[in-house]
Protein backbone atom coordinates (compact mmCIF):
# COMPACT_ATOMS: atom_id res chain seq x y z
CA UNK A 1 0.00 0.00 0.00
CA UNK A 2 3.05 2.27 0.15
CA UNK A 3 2.17 4.27 -2.92
CA UNK A 4 0.60 7.57 -3.90
CA UNK A 5 -2.99 6.35 -4.21
CA UNK A 6 -5.13 8.46 -1.92
CA UNK A 7 -2.14 10.62 -1.01
CA UNK A 8 -3.07 14.18 0.02
CA UNK A 9 -1.96 16.75 -2.53
CA UNK A 10 1.19 18.13 -0.93
CA UNK A 11 3.57 20.53 -2.68
CA UNK A 12 6.55 18.49 -3.90
CA UNK A 13 9.01 20.56 -1.87
CA UNK A 14 7.03 20.06 1.35
CA UNK A 15 6.61 16.34 0.69
CA UNK A 16 10.35 16.02 0.12
CA UNK A 17 11.12 17.82 3.38
CA UNK A 18 8.64 15.68 5.35
CA UNK A 19 10.26 12.58 3.91
CA UNK A 20 13.91 13.60 4.24
CA UNK A 21 13.78 15.10 7.73
CA UNK A 22 11.05 13.00 9.33
CA UNK A 23 13.13 11.98 12.36
CA UNK A 24 14.12 15.57 13.14
CA UNK A 25 10.58 16.83 12.59
CA UNK A 26 9.10 14.05 14.72
CA UNK A 27 11.41 15.00 17.58
CA UNK A 28 10.44 18.66 17.18
CA UNK A 29 6.78 17.64 17.34
CA UNK A 30 7.56 15.59 20.45
CA UNK A 31 9.24 18.57 22.12
CA UNK A 32 6.19 20.72 21.42
CA UNK A 33 3.88 18.03 22.81
CA UNK A 34 6.10 17.57 25.88
CA UNK A 35 6.16 21.30 26.63
CA UNK A 36 2.39 21.45 26.26
CA UNK A 37 1.75 18.60 28.67
CA UNK A 38 4.21 19.92 31.25
CA UNK A 39 2.43 23.29 31.06
CA UNK A 40 -1.03 21.72 31.14
CA UNK A 41 -0.21 19.53 34.12
CA UNK A 42 1.99 21.95 36.00
CA UNK A 43 -0.30 21.94 39.03
CA UNK A 44 -0.07 18.14 39.27
CA UNK A 45 3.71 18.32 38.92
CA UNK A 46 3.91 20.98 41.63
CA UNK A 47 1.87 18.85 44.04
CA UNK A 48 3.73 15.63 43.13
CA UNK A 49 0.45 13.99 42.10
CA UNK A 50 1.66 10.44 41.70
CA UNK A 51 -1.81 8.95 41.50
CA UNK A 52 -0.84 5.29 41.13
CA UNK A 53 0.78 3.23 43.87
CA UNK A 54 3.41 2.02 41.38
CA UNK A 55 4.48 5.59 40.60
CA UNK A 56 5.03 6.26 44.30
CA UNK A 57 7.04 3.07 44.70
CA UNK A 58 9.10 3.95 41.64
CA UNK A 59 10.01 7.28 43.21
CA UNK A 60 10.95 5.49 46.44
CA UNK A 61 13.16 3.13 44.47
CA UNK A 62 14.93 6.06 42.81
CA UNK A 63 15.35 7.83 46.16
CA UNK A 64 16.92 4.72 47.62
CA UNK A 65 19.35 4.46 44.71
CA UNK A 66 20.39 8.10 45.00
CA UNK A 67 20.60 7.66 48.76
CA UNK A 68 23.29 5.01 48.41
CA UNK A 69 21.32 1.76 48.34
CA UNK A 70 23.06 -0.94 46.32
CA UNK A 71 22.43 -1.26 42.57
CA UNK A 72 21.24 -4.85 42.96
CA UNK A 73 19.37 -4.24 46.22
CA UNK A 74 15.76 -3.39 45.35
CA UNK A 75 14.40 -4.09 48.81
CA UNK A 76 12.20 -1.31 50.16
CA UNK A 77 12.95 -0.96 53.84
CA UNK A 78 10.16 1.50 54.63
CA UNK A 79 7.34 -0.93 53.98
CA UNK A 80 7.03 -3.67 56.60
CA UNK A 81 10.10 -2.50 58.57
CA UNK A 82 12.65 -3.37 59.65
CA UNK A 83 13.06 -6.17 57.12
CA UNK A 84 11.21 -4.50 54.26
CA UNK A 85 10.30 -6.44 51.14
CA UNK A 86 11.77 -7.08 47.70
CA UNK A 87 10.04 -5.77 44.61
CA UNK A 88 10.29 -7.59 41.29
CA UNK A 89 11.20 -4.56 39.14
CA UNK A 90 14.53 -3.63 37.57
CA UNK A 91 16.42 -0.36 37.62
CA UNK A 92 16.13 0.41 33.89
CA UNK A 93 13.23 2.82 34.39
CA UNK A 94 14.95 4.36 37.43
CA UNK A 95 17.84 5.67 35.34
CA UNK A 96 16.20 8.60 33.46
CA UNK A 97 14.39 9.73 36.61
CA UNK A 98 17.58 9.61 38.66
CA UNK A 99 19.54 11.36 35.91
CA UNK A 100 17.01 14.22 35.76
CA UNK A 101 17.08 14.63 39.54
CA UNK A 102 20.88 14.78 39.56
CA UNK A 103 20.85 17.23 36.66
CA UNK A 104 18.26 19.58 38.17
CA UNK A 105 19.16 19.34 41.86
CA UNK A 106 22.01 21.90 41.83
CA UNK A 107 19.68 24.52 40.34
CA UNK A 108 16.34 24.02 42.13
CA UNK A 109 17.04 21.83 45.17
CA UNK A 110 16.18 18.20 45.74
CA UNK A 111 12.44 18.48 46.38
CA UNK A 112 11.76 20.56 43.27
CA UNK A 113 14.13 18.40 41.22
CA UNK A 114 12.09 15.33 42.14
CA UNK A 115 8.87 17.02 41.08
CA UNK A 116 10.31 18.16 37.76
CA UNK A 117 11.89 14.76 37.09
CA UNK A 118 8.57 13.02 37.73
CA UNK A 119 6.92 15.46 35.34
CA UNK A 120 9.46 15.16 32.53
CA UNK A 121 10.65 11.55 32.67
CA UNK A 122 7.40 9.88 31.45
CA UNK A 123 7.51 11.98 28.27
CA UNK A 124 10.91 10.58 27.22
CA UNK A 125 9.60 7.16 26.04
CA UNK A 126 6.90 9.01 24.08
CA UNK A 127 9.66 10.16 21.71
CA UNK A 128 10.69 6.55 21.03
CA UNK A 129 7.05 5.57 20.58
CA UNK A 130 6.43 8.30 18.00
CA UNK A 131 9.59 7.35 16.12
CA UNK A 132 8.59 3.68 16.07
CA UNK A 133 5.09 4.49 14.84
CA UNK A 134 6.48 6.93 12.28
CA UNK A 135 8.89 4.35 10.89
CA UNK A 136 6.06 1.82 10.56
CA UNK A 137 3.63 4.06 8.69
CA UNK A 138 6.39 5.41 6.42
CA UNK A 139 7.15 1.86 5.34
CA UNK A 140 3.57 0.68 4.99
CA UNK A 141 1.39 3.70 4.20
CA UNK A 142 3.48 6.48 2.64
CA UNK A 143 6.74 8.32 3.39
CA UNK A 144 4.79 11.45 4.37
CA UNK A 145 2.08 9.72 6.45
CA UNK A 146 3.89 9.99 9.78
CA UNK A 147 2.33 13.37 10.82
CA UNK A 148 -1.14 11.82 10.55
CA UNK A 149 0.02 8.93 12.74
CA UNK A 150 1.18 11.40 15.40
CA UNK A 151 -2.22 13.10 15.32
CA UNK A 152 -4.00 9.78 15.84
CA UNK A 153 -1.59 8.87 18.66
CA UNK A 154 -2.39 12.15 20.38
CA UNK A 155 -6.07 11.20 20.24
CA UNK A 156 -5.66 7.85 21.98
CA UNK A 157 -7.39 7.59 25.35
CA UNK A 158 -5.52 5.21 27.63
CA UNK A 159 -2.25 4.78 25.69
CA UNK A 160 -1.34 8.46 25.94
CA UNK A 161 -2.03 8.44 29.67
CA UNK A 162 0.97 6.14 30.13
CA UNK A 163 3.25 9.01 29.04
CA UNK A 164 1.70 11.82 31.04
CA UNK A 165 3.69 13.80 33.62
CA UNK A 166 3.95 11.96 36.98
CA UNK A 167 3.21 8.56 35.35
CA UNK A 168 6.75 7.47 36.10
CA UNK A 169 6.26 3.71 36.24
CA UNK A 170 7.43 1.38 33.47
CA UNK A 171 4.36 1.20 31.20
CA UNK A 172 5.43 4.03 28.89
CA UNK A 173 8.82 2.43 28.28
CA UNK A 174 7.25 -0.92 27.46
CA UNK A 175 4.85 0.73 24.99
CA UNK A 176 7.88 2.40 23.40
CA UNK A 177 9.55 -0.99 23.00
CA UNK A 178 6.33 -2.34 21.48
CA UNK A 179 6.24 0.42 18.86
CA UNK A 180 9.88 -0.30 17.99
CA UNK A 181 9.05 -3.99 17.76
CA UNK A 182 6.36 -3.33 15.16
CA UNK A 183 8.73 -1.05 13.24
CA UNK A 184 11.30 -3.85 13.21
CA UNK A 185 8.77 -6.39 11.97
CA UNK A 186 7.96 -4.08 9.03
CA UNK A 187 11.55 -3.15 8.26
CA UNK A 188 12.41 -4.22 4.68
CA UNK A 189 16.02 -4.71 5.78
CA UNK A 190 15.81 -8.08 7.44
CA UNK A 191 18.96 -8.06 9.61
CA UNK A 192 18.27 -4.58 10.96
CA UNK A 193 14.59 -5.34 11.58
CA UNK A 194 15.36 -8.62 13.35
CA UNK A 195 17.93 -6.97 15.60
CA UNK A 196 15.48 -4.20 16.48
CA UNK A 197 12.74 -6.66 17.42
CA UNK A 198 15.11 -8.78 19.47
CA UNK A 199 16.63 -5.87 21.37
CA UNK A 200 13.29 -4.17 21.98
CA UNK A 201 11.87 -7.44 23.31
CA UNK A 202 14.91 -7.96 25.55
CA UNK A 203 14.63 -4.46 27.02
CA UNK A 204 10.90 -4.90 27.61
CA UNK A 205 11.40 -8.25 29.32
CA UNK A 206 14.20 -6.87 31.48
CA UNK A 207 11.86 -4.10 32.62
CA UNK A 208 9.09 -6.59 33.46
CA UNK A 209 7.12 -9.52 32.11
CA UNK A 210 3.87 -7.63 31.46
CA UNK A 211 4.58 -7.58 27.72
CA UNK A 212 5.72 -11.20 27.54
CA UNK A 213 2.74 -12.26 25.37
CA UNK A 214 3.52 -9.51 22.86
CA UNK A 215 7.20 -10.44 22.80
CA UNK A 216 6.24 -14.06 22.18
CA UNK A 217 3.88 -12.95 19.40
CA UNK A 218 6.65 -10.92 17.77
CA UNK A 219 8.94 -13.95 17.82
CA UNK A 220 6.20 -16.12 16.33
CA UNK A 221 5.62 -13.59 13.53
CA UNK A 222 9.32 -13.50 12.66
CA UNK A 223 9.41 -17.29 12.61
CA UNK A 224 6.33 -17.36 10.35
CA UNK A 225 8.00 -14.89 7.97
CA UNK A 226 10.95 -17.26 7.73
CA UNK A 227 8.66 -20.24 7.19
CA UNK A 228 6.92 -18.40 4.37
CA UNK A 229 10.09 -17.05 2.77
CA UNK A 230 13.54 -18.57 3.31
CA UNK A 231 15.07 -15.22 2.39
CA UNK A 232 13.98 -14.05 5.85
CA UNK A 233 16.68 -16.16 7.48
CA UNK A 234 18.88 -13.14 8.23
CA UNK A 235 16.00 -11.42 10.03
CA UNK A 236 15.40 -14.57 12.08
CA UNK A 237 19.10 -14.96 12.86
CA UNK A 238 19.68 -11.41 14.07
CA UNK A 239 16.43 -11.53 16.06
CA UNK A 240 17.48 -14.74 17.79
CA UNK A 241 20.94 -13.46 18.67
CA UNK A 242 19.61 -10.08 19.85
CA UNK A 243 16.89 -11.69 21.98
CA UNK A 244 19.14 -14.23 23.69
CA UNK A 245 22.10 -11.89 24.06
CA UNK A 246 19.95 -8.94 25.09
CA UNK A 247 18.17 -10.89 27.80
CA UNK A 248 21.48 -12.25 29.09
CA UNK A 249 22.93 -8.75 29.24
CA UNK A 250 19.77 -7.39 30.83
CA UNK A 251 19.89 -10.06 33.52
CA UNK A 252 23.57 -9.50 34.24
CA UNK A 253 23.26 -5.72 34.48
CA UNK A 254 19.82 -5.18 35.95
CA UNK A 255 18.57 -8.30 37.76
CA UNK A 256 18.33 -7.60 41.48
CA UNK A 257 19.65 -9.97 44.11
CA UNK A 258 16.10 -11.09 44.79
CA UNK A 259 15.59 -11.87 41.08
CA UNK A 260 18.54 -14.24 40.92
CA UNK A 261 16.48 -17.04 42.41
CA UNK A 262 13.97 -19.38 40.77
CA UNK A 263 10.91 -17.13 40.70
CA UNK A 264 8.32 -16.77 37.92
CA UNK A 265 7.40 -13.08 38.08
CA UNK A 266 10.43 -11.38 36.52
CA UNK A 267 13.53 -11.97 34.40
CA UNK A 268 14.96 -14.58 36.77
CA UNK A 269 17.12 -17.62 35.91
CA UNK A 270 13.88 -19.38 34.87
CA UNK A 271 12.89 -16.94 32.15
CA UNK A 272 16.49 -16.18 31.22
CA UNK A 273 17.02 -19.84 30.37
CA UNK A 274 13.81 -19.85 28.32
CA UNK A 275 14.78 -16.81 26.23
CA UNK A 276 18.38 -17.89 25.74
CA UNK A 277 17.23 -21.38 24.71
CA UNK A 278 14.65 -19.89 22.35
CA UNK A 279 17.27 -17.63 20.83
CA UNK A 280 19.68 -20.53 20.36
CA UNK A 281 17.06 -22.75 18.71
CA UNK A 282 15.87 -20.01 16.37
CA UNK A 283 19.46 -19.14 15.45
CA UNK A 284 20.05 -22.81 14.63
CA UNK A 285 16.94 -22.87 12.42
CA UNK A 286 18.13 -19.75 10.60
CA UNK A 287 21.55 -21.23 9.95
CA UNK A 288 20.13 -24.54 8.68
CA UNK A 289 17.21 -22.91 6.77
CA UNK A 290 16.12 -25.81 4.53
CA UNK A 291 14.78 -24.79 1.11
CA UNK A 292 11.37 -26.51 1.44
CA UNK A 293 8.62 -24.53 3.17
CA UNK A 294 7.04 -27.61 4.71
CA UNK A 295 10.31 -28.61 6.33
CA UNK A 296 10.79 -25.11 7.71
CA UNK A 297 7.30 -25.21 9.19
CA UNK A 298 7.96 -28.57 10.80
CA UNK A 299 11.22 -27.32 12.30
CA UNK A 300 9.56 -24.16 13.64
CA UNK A 301 6.78 -26.18 15.25
CA UNK A 302 9.33 -28.59 16.73
CA UNK A 303 11.35 -25.72 18.18
CA UNK A 304 8.24 -24.23 19.75
CA UNK A 305 7.24 -27.61 21.16
CA UNK A 306 10.72 -28.10 22.67
CA UNK A 307 10.59 -24.71 24.40
CA UNK A 308 7.06 -25.18 25.75
CA UNK A 309 7.64 -28.78 26.85
CA UNK A 310 10.97 -27.99 28.46
CA UNK A 311 9.41 -25.07 30.34
CA UNK A 312 6.56 -27.24 31.60
CA UNK A 313 8.86 -30.06 32.72
CA UNK A 314 11.62 -27.96 34.25
CA UNK A 315 9.54 -25.19 35.81
CA UNK A 316 6.10 -26.61 36.67
CA UNK A 317 5.73 -24.06 39.47
CA UNK A 318 5.32 -21.36 36.81
CA UNK A 319 2.40 -23.03 35.03
CA UNK A 320 -0.07 -21.57 37.51
CA UNK A 321 0.03 -18.08 38.93
CA UNK A 322 3.40 -16.49 38.13
CA UNK A 323 3.07 -14.37 41.28
CA UNK A 324 2.98 -17.60 43.35
CA UNK A 325 0.62 -16.16 45.94
CA UNK A 326 -1.59 -18.09 48.33
CA UNK A 327 -5.19 -18.92 47.52
CA UNK A 328 -6.37 -16.56 50.26
CA UNK A 329 -4.37 -13.64 48.91
CA UNK A 330 -5.53 -14.33 45.36
CA UNK A 331 -9.20 -14.55 46.36
CA UNK A 332 -9.07 -11.51 48.64
CA UNK A 333 -6.87 -9.26 46.54
CA UNK A 334 -5.05 -10.28 43.34
CA UNK A 335 -8.08 -11.89 41.71
CA UNK A 336 -10.08 -8.70 42.29
CA UNK A 337 -7.65 -6.24 40.68
CA UNK A 338 -9.78 -4.39 38.12
CA UNK A 339 -7.14 -4.06 35.41
CA UNK A 340 -6.60 -7.82 35.47
CA UNK A 341 -10.23 -8.50 34.50
CA UNK A 342 -11.37 -8.92 30.86
CA UNK A 343 -12.90 -5.95 29.11
CA UNK A 344 -16.41 -7.41 29.11
CA UNK A 345 -16.33 -7.42 32.92
CA UNK A 346 -15.97 -3.63 32.95
CA UNK A 347 -18.72 -1.02 32.59
CA UNK A 348 -19.47 0.45 29.18
CA UNK A 349 -17.96 3.81 30.14
CA UNK A 350 -14.60 2.02 30.48
CA UNK A 351 -14.81 -0.53 27.69
CA UNK A 352 -16.26 1.54 24.84
CA UNK A 353 -13.58 4.30 24.67
CA UNK A 354 -10.87 1.70 25.15
CA UNK A 355 -12.13 -0.58 22.36
CA UNK A 356 -13.00 2.09 19.79
CA UNK A 357 -9.48 2.86 18.54
CA UNK A 358 -8.28 -0.79 18.39
CA UNK A 359 -11.44 -1.72 16.50
CA UNK A 360 -10.90 0.99 13.90
CA UNK A 361 -7.22 0.06 13.73
CA UNK A 362 -8.04 -3.55 13.00
CA UNK A 363 -10.51 -2.54 10.28
CA UNK A 364 -7.89 -0.28 8.73
CA UNK A 365 -5.19 -2.96 8.92
CA UNK A 366 -7.43 -5.53 7.25
CA UNK A 367 -8.32 -3.14 4.43
CA UNK A 368 -4.68 -2.12 3.99
CA UNK A 369 -3.54 -5.74 3.93
CA UNK A 370 -6.07 -6.55 1.23
CA UNK A 371 -5.10 -3.53 -0.87
CA UNK A 372 -1.41 -4.38 -0.56
CA UNK A 373 -1.82 -8.08 -1.30
CA UNK A 374 0.22 -7.84 -4.53
CA UNK A 375 2.73 -5.29 -3.26
CA UNK A 376 6.00 -5.58 -1.32
CA UNK A 377 4.36 -4.07 1.76
CA UNK A 378 1.88 -6.97 2.02
CA UNK A 379 4.12 -8.93 4.40
CA UNK A 380 4.54 -5.93 6.69
CA UNK A 381 0.80 -5.32 6.76
CA UNK A 382 0.23 -8.98 7.54
CA UNK A 383 2.47 -8.55 10.60
CA UNK A 384 0.55 -5.46 11.74
CA UNK A 385 -2.80 -7.20 11.23
CA UNK A 386 -1.72 -10.28 13.17
CA UNK A 387 -0.57 -8.07 16.02
CA UNK A 388 -3.83 -6.08 15.94
CA UNK A 389 -5.89 -9.27 16.14
CA UNK A 390 -3.71 -10.51 18.98
CA UNK A 391 -4.12 -7.23 20.88
CA UNK A 392 -7.90 -7.43 20.57
CA UNK A 393 -7.80 -10.98 21.90
CA UNK A 394 -5.66 -9.85 24.83
CA UNK A 395 -8.42 -7.42 25.85
CA UNK A 396 -10.66 -10.42 26.33
CA UNK A 397 -8.13 -11.66 28.88
CA UNK A 398 -7.17 -8.49 30.76
CA UNK A 399 -8.20 -4.88 30.28
CA UNK A 400 -4.64 -3.79 31.12
CA UNK A 401 -3.85 -4.73 27.50
CA UNK A 402 -5.73 -1.59 26.40
CA UNK A 403 -2.75 0.80 26.04
CA UNK A 404 -0.84 -1.72 23.92
CA UNK A 405 -3.92 -2.36 21.76
CA UNK A 406 -4.25 1.36 21.11
CA UNK A 407 -0.59 1.78 20.15
CA UNK A 408 -0.86 -1.19 17.79
CA UNK A 409 -3.97 0.37 16.23
CA UNK A 410 -2.18 3.52 14.99
CA UNK A 411 -0.80 2.07 11.71
CA UNK A 412 -4.25 0.75 10.79
CA UNK A 413 -6.14 3.97 11.52
CA UNK A 414 -3.43 5.95 9.71
CA UNK A 415 -3.93 3.81 6.60
CA UNK A 416 -7.68 4.28 6.88
CA UNK A 417 -7.32 8.04 7.25
CA UNK A 418 -4.80 8.21 4.40
CA UNK A 419 -7.35 6.47 2.19
CA UNK A 420 -10.52 8.40 3.12
CA UNK A 421 -9.52 11.88 4.27
CA UNK A 422 -7.92 13.06 0.96
CA UNK A 423 -11.13 12.29 -0.90
CA UNK A 424 -13.16 14.30 1.59
CA UNK A 425 -10.72 17.21 1.61
CA UNK A 426 -10.83 17.37 -2.16
CA UNK A 427 -14.61 17.22 -2.45
CA UNK A 428 -16.38 20.06 -4.30
CA UNK A 429 -18.87 20.56 -1.47
CA UNK A 430 -17.70 22.80 1.36
CA UNK A 431 -20.05 20.97 3.72
CA UNK A 432 -18.45 17.62 2.88
CA UNK A 433 -14.93 19.06 3.10
CA UNK A 434 -15.50 20.50 6.56
CA UNK A 435 -18.14 18.48 8.35
CA UNK A 436 -17.45 15.25 6.51
CA UNK A 437 -13.74 15.40 7.32
CA UNK A 438 -14.39 16.17 10.98
CA UNK A 439 -16.99 13.40 11.29
CA UNK A 440 -14.80 10.79 9.62
CA UNK A 441 -11.78 11.80 11.70
CA UNK A 442 -13.82 11.46 14.91
CA UNK A 443 -15.00 8.03 13.76
CA UNK A 444 -11.59 6.73 12.64
CA UNK A 445 -9.77 8.01 15.72
CA UNK A 446 -12.26 6.36 18.10
CA UNK A 447 -13.08 9.72 19.70
CA UNK A 448 -16.74 9.06 18.95
CA UNK A 449 -16.88 6.69 21.92
CA UNK A 450 -15.95 9.34 24.46
CA UNK A 451 -18.30 11.85 22.88
CA UNK A 452 -21.16 9.35 22.93
CA UNK A 453 -20.68 8.70 26.64
CA UNK A 454 -20.52 12.43 27.30
CA UNK A 455 -23.64 13.36 25.38
CA UNK A 456 -25.84 10.40 26.21
CA UNK A 457 -26.64 9.04 29.69
CA UNK A 458 -24.99 5.67 29.06
CA UNK A 459 -23.72 3.83 32.10
CA UNK A 460 -23.01 6.92 34.19
CA UNK A 461 -21.05 6.24 37.40
CA UNK A 462 -23.29 5.88 40.41
CA UNK A 463 -23.19 8.48 43.22
CA UNK A 464 -21.65 5.82 45.47
CA UNK A 465 -18.76 5.35 43.05
CA UNK A 466 -18.30 9.09 42.70
CA UNK A 467 -18.16 9.48 46.48
CA UNK A 468 -15.52 6.75 46.75
CA UNK A 469 -13.44 8.31 43.97
CA UNK A 470 -13.56 11.73 45.63
CA UNK A 471 -12.51 10.33 48.99
CA UNK A 472 -9.66 8.35 47.46
CA UNK A 473 -8.41 11.36 45.52
CA UNK A 474 -8.48 13.69 48.53
CA UNK A 475 -6.63 11.34 50.86
CA UNK A 476 -3.73 10.87 48.44
CA UNK A 477 -2.89 14.55 48.08
CA UNK A 478 0.21 16.26 49.41
CA UNK A 479 -1.80 18.76 51.52
CA UNK A 480 -3.66 15.88 53.17
CA UNK A 481 -0.49 13.95 53.97
CA UNK A 482 1.87 16.79 54.87
CA UNK A 483 0.54 17.38 58.43
CA UNK A 484 1.77 13.88 59.32
CA UNK A 485 5.34 15.14 58.95
CA UNK A 486 4.88 17.24 62.09
CA UNK A 487 4.91 14.03 64.13
CA UNK A 488 8.11 12.15 64.94
CA UNK A 489 8.96 9.39 62.47
CA UNK A 490 7.25 6.11 63.30
CA UNK A 491 5.48 3.14 61.73
CA UNK A 492 1.88 3.81 60.70
CA UNK A 493 -0.62 1.01 60.16
CA UNK A 494 -2.80 1.97 57.20
CA UNK A 495 -4.57 0.62 54.13
CA UNK A 496 -2.55 -1.35 51.58
CA UNK A 497 -3.28 1.17 48.82
CA UNK A 498 -2.31 4.06 51.09
CA UNK A 499 1.08 2.62 52.09
CA UNK A 500 3.20 3.64 49.06
CA UNK A 501 1.77 7.16 49.02
CA UNK A 502 2.36 7.54 52.76
CA UNK A 503 6.06 6.68 52.56
CA UNK A 504 6.51 8.83 49.43
CA UNK A 505 5.06 12.00 51.00
CA UNK A 506 6.04 11.62 54.65
CA UNK A 507 9.00 10.40 56.69
CA UNK A 508 6.91 7.65 58.28
CA UNK A 509 7.01 3.92 57.55
CA UNK A 510 4.04 1.78 56.52
CA UNK A 511 3.23 -1.92 56.56
CA UNK A 512 2.18 -2.97 53.06
CA UNK A 513 1.75 -1.96 49.43
CA UNK A 514 -0.20 -3.76 46.69
CA UNK A 515 2.69 -5.98 45.59
CA UNK A 516 2.53 -9.76 45.58
CA UNK A 517 5.96 -10.23 47.14
CA UNK A 518 4.55 -8.29 50.08
CA UNK A 519 1.79 -10.88 50.40
CA UNK A 520 2.09 -11.75 54.09
CA UNK A 521 1.95 -8.08 55.10
CA UNK A 522 -1.06 -7.52 52.81
CA UNK A 523 -2.90 -10.34 54.55
CA UNK A 524 -1.98 -8.93 57.95
CA UNK A 525 -3.53 -5.58 57.02
CA UNK A 526 -6.66 -7.28 55.70
CA UNK A 527 -6.97 -9.50 58.77
CA UNK A 528 -6.55 -6.54 61.11
CA UNK A 529 -9.32 -4.50 59.53
CA UNK A 530 -11.67 -7.43 58.94
CA UNK A 531 -11.36 -9.36 62.19
CA UNK A 532 -11.99 -8.51 65.83
CA UNK A 533 -10.56 -5.40 67.53
CA UNK A 534 -8.37 -7.60 69.74
CA UNK A 535 -6.85 -9.33 66.71
CA UNK A 536 -6.36 -5.98 65.03
CA UNK A 537 -4.42 -4.59 67.96
CA UNK A 538 -2.26 -7.70 68.18
CA UNK A 539 -1.36 -7.52 64.48
CA UNK A 540 -0.54 -3.81 64.70
CA UNK A 541 1.65 -4.34 67.75
CA UNK A 542 3.42 -7.24 66.06
CA UNK A 543 4.42 -4.93 63.23
CA UNK A 544 5.65 -2.25 65.62
CA UNK A 545 3.00 0.25 64.54
CA UNK A 546 2.33 3.14 66.92
CA UNK A 547 -0.19 5.03 64.77
CA UNK A 548 -3.15 3.97 62.62
CA UNK A 549 -4.26 6.01 59.62
CA UNK A 550 -7.52 5.50 57.72
CA UNK A 551 -9.33 7.28 54.91
CA UNK A 552 -13.12 6.95 55.31
CA UNK A 553 -14.88 6.00 52.05
CA UNK A 554 -11.62 5.22 50.27
CA UNK A 555 -12.15 2.31 47.88
CA UNK A 556 -10.22 -0.14 50.06
CA UNK A 557 -12.13 0.92 53.18
CA UNK A 558 -15.42 -0.16 51.60
CA UNK A 559 -14.10 -3.71 51.34
CA UNK A 560 -13.47 -3.86 55.08
CA UNK A 561 -16.69 -2.05 55.97
CA UNK A 562 -19.14 -3.76 53.60
CA UNK A 563 -17.69 -7.26 53.23
CA UNK A 564 -16.67 -7.88 56.84
CA UNK A 565 -19.67 -6.75 58.94
CA UNK A 566 -18.88 -6.75 62.63
CA UNK A 567 -15.16 -6.57 61.96
CA UNK A 568 -12.83 -4.01 63.49
CA UNK A 569 -13.03 -1.45 60.69
CA UNK A 570 -16.78 -1.83 60.26
CA UNK A 571 -17.25 -1.07 63.96
CA UNK A 572 -14.81 1.84 63.78
CA UNK A 573 -16.58 3.28 60.71
CA UNK A 574 -19.89 3.19 62.59
CA UNK A 575 -18.52 5.32 65.41
CA UNK A 576 -17.46 2.72 67.97
CA UNK A 577 -14.48 3.65 70.14
CA UNK A 578 -11.83 1.39 71.65
CA UNK A 579 -9.79 1.92 74.79
CA UNK A 580 -6.53 1.02 73.01
CA UNK A 581 -7.11 3.53 70.20
CA UNK A 582 -6.80 7.29 70.84
CA UNK A 583 -7.81 9.85 68.22
CA UNK A 584 -5.03 12.22 67.13
CA UNK A 585 -6.22 15.67 65.99
CA UNK A 586 -5.77 16.46 62.28
CA UNK A 587 -6.28 19.84 60.58
CA UNK A 588 -9.85 20.96 60.04
CA UNK A 589 -11.31 19.47 56.86
CA UNK A 590 -8.71 16.71 56.61
CA UNK A 591 -10.04 13.60 54.85
CA UNK A 592 -7.78 11.40 56.99
CA UNK A 593 -8.37 9.98 60.46
CA UNK A 594 -5.35 9.31 62.67
CA UNK A 595 -5.23 7.26 65.87
CA UNK A 596 -2.55 6.44 68.41
CA UNK A 597 -2.21 2.74 69.22
CA UNK A 598 -1.84 2.10 72.95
Amino acid sequence: MNDTKGTPALPPALAAELDRHWIRLTLIAWIVVAIFYVWQRWSAIHWLSLGDTDDNMRLMQVRALLGGQGWYDLRNYRLNPPGGFDIHWSRIVDLPIAALILLLRPFVGNAEAEKLACGIAPLIPLAATLLGIGATVRRLVAPTAWPLAIVFMMGSTVALLMFMPDRIDHHGWQLAMLSLTVAGLCDPRGPRGGAMVGLASAVSLTIGLEMLPYCAMAGAIIALRWVWDAAERQRLLTYALALGGGCAAGFAIFASEANRVMRCDALTPIWLSVFVAAGALLALLAMVSPPRRGVRLALAVAAGAIIVTGFALLFPQCLGRPEQVSDELYNNWLGNVREAKPIYRHPLRVGLPLMALPTMGLIGALIATWRARREPSALGWACVTLFAVFAMAMLLWQVRAGPAAQVLAIPGVTALGWLILPWLLGHRSLFVRVFGTVAVFIAISGLFAGLALKWFPIDRPKPYVQRVNRATGRCLTLPAMDPLNRLPRQTIFTFVDLGPRLIALTHHNAIAGPYHRNGDAILDVQHAFKRSPAEARAIMKRHGATLMLVCPNMAESTVYRDRAPGGFYDRLAHGETFDWLQSVPMPKGSPLRLYRIR
